[in-house]
């Protein structure tokens, strides 16, 4: 049986800690930004760590155990 291959978009955006949660970054900080506000653009500043639900996709993408 072949091996699975990885969704090559998800591998550049997500990474997966040791303890299996996944980190991701914030969207809406590419252009435009003179119209946000100044709270959302500090809030959208850092990697955050993704929900439950949607990190079993991305882990599933990944080929990574969940």
């Amino acid at each position: 049986m072949p091996k699975i291959k990885t969704k090559s978009g998800t591998k550049k955006r997500f990474r997966v800690t040791s303890t299996g949660k996944v980190i991701m970054f914030s969207s809406g900080k590419r252009h435009n930004l003179s119209k946000r506000s100044k709270k959302m653009k500090r809030s959208a500043k850092g990697p955050i760590i993704m929900s439950k639900q949607d990190s079993k996709i991305v882990k599933k993408y990944m080929n990574v155990k969940i």
